[in-house]
């Protein structure tokens, strides 16, 4: 995948997740290639290209253009029995707590309830409120 990135962000390597488009730049014309990813999705810039193009919001008002993969998104859902390669339906930790340090990652930006999602790794337990609950890649 193709898109634009700040040009004193672009390293390759770099992991970023994809908040989604900005008002301020609805009337700019390279619009379409900085909002082609998915919402919520994390990306890791796989290479770098020449091209620059002039940006009114990104620091040094450049941006390069940039390959980019799709990567796993953390998240924490509450399961008991969690399996690698296992496709569920999304269902939200259900908490009010902003303030946790897990709040971001029991309400994932992009997901939504029903979502099918697929658990890549599961990577620990989390110690929240007695609940079972457990931090997971995984691809939606």
């Amino acid at each position: 995948m193709i898109t634009l990135i700040g040009k004193a962000l672009a390293e390759e390597g770099l992991e970023f997740q994809y908040r989604g488009p900005l008002m301020e730049c609805r009337t700019c014309k390279l619009k379409n290639v900085c909002f082609n990813l998915d919402e919520g999705k994390w990306y890791r810039i796989t290479k770098i290209r020449d091209k620059e193009h002039d940006c009114k919001i990104h620091e040094g008002g450049k941006v390069v253009t940039v390959e980019v993969e799709e990567i796993p998104v953390p998240i924490i859902i509450s399961a008991k029995n969690v399996v690698e390669g296992e496709t569920i339906t999304y269902k939200p930790v259900k908490c009010r707590e902003t303030k946790c340090e897990y709040y971001s990652l029991c309400h994932p930006i992009g997901l939504r309830e029903g979502d099918k999602i697929k658990i890549v790794k599961v990577l620990e337990n989390v110690e929240c409120d007695k609940k079972n609950l457990k931090k997971v890649l995984v691809t939606w």
